[in-house]
């Protein structure tokens, strides 16, 4: 069944109470910590957070709050934006193999291989053809990935557009986000039905190995409460235990 956005709300059920949900966030936090520190020491397997969303959903944010004591060892984070020369010159997926985990790591993309799919069909910079066989290419690589022991865990942070609107002007009023600012992404608002397009087409059509995760992202505290929920179930699931002595450790002590 082909997901429908409008259709999906970007706040949190009534049910939810903020500073409930933020106490929850907060122990989680430390679950992940445990969990990250475990997954690092076996080193049997790695996990790929892929983070999509309109400009202003919070994808920066998202990064900051639920992997805040996260020991970085363990975790990188990786920003894709526009394609350097050298990029353009081999095939879409080529920088983004390059950034995969190695086993007992966390990678975040922070936007991904799926732009090369979404700007370039809602600004028609390639044909139908070039997309669908992008997206072939995409399930096939996910694929890899997970049969050599990653695991992808995929969010799209669902934003309403008149709170992108208002997360957008507060970059011109507020100083601490000024930085943040691009005249680009008001222009980029223009295209909103088309990038809803977009993004439907990607869940209908990139969900054969690693599902989409949409997360109400209207509410900053609950869009991380059901990122973190989400990462830390998926590490659990992993049932990971500390390795013991290694032979050659177990040999030189009792020498």
């Amino acid at each position: 069944m082909k997901i429908k956005l409008k259709n999906i709300s970007t706040l949190a059920p009534s049910k939810f109470n903020k500073e409930h949900s933020k106490k929850e966030l907060s122990k989680l936090k430390y679950e992940l910590e445990d969990l990250q520190n475990l997954l690092f020491a076996e080193a049997k397997h790695s996990l790929l957070i892929i983070i999509q969303g309109m400009d202003a959903s919070g994808k920066d944010g998202a990064v900051k709050h639920v992997f805040q004591i996260i020991n970085p060892m363990g975790c990188r984070v990786i920003a894709f934006k526009e394609p350097t020369i050298l990029e353009k010159k081999y095939d879409f997926l080529w920088r983004i193999h390059q950034q995969v985990p190695e086993k007992g790591m966390i990678h975040i993309f922070n936007r991904s291989h799926y732009e090369d799919v979404l700007i370039q069909h809602v600004h028609a910079w390639v044909d139908e053809k070039t997309i669908n066989q992008r997206m072939e290419h995409i399930n096939n690589f996910e694929k890899l990935l997970i049969d050599s022991g990653t695991t992808i865990l995929k969010f799209y942070l669902h934003i309403s557009k008149d709170e992108q609107l208002k997360r957008l002007e507060e970059r011109l009023s507020d100083k601490t986000k000024m930085w943040k600012n691009n005249d680009n992404d008001i222009k980029e608002r223009e295209y909103w039905k088309q990038y809803m397009n977009a993004y439907q087409d990607v869940f209908q059509n990139c969900s054969q190995y690693s599902p989409w995760h949409i997360i109400p992202s209207d509410q900053n505290w609950y869009k991380e409460l059901l990122i973190a929920r989400k990462i830390v179930k998926t590490l659990q699931d992993f049932k990971m235990n500390f390795p013991g002595l290694n032979k050659q450790t177990e040999s030189t002590q009792t020498k």
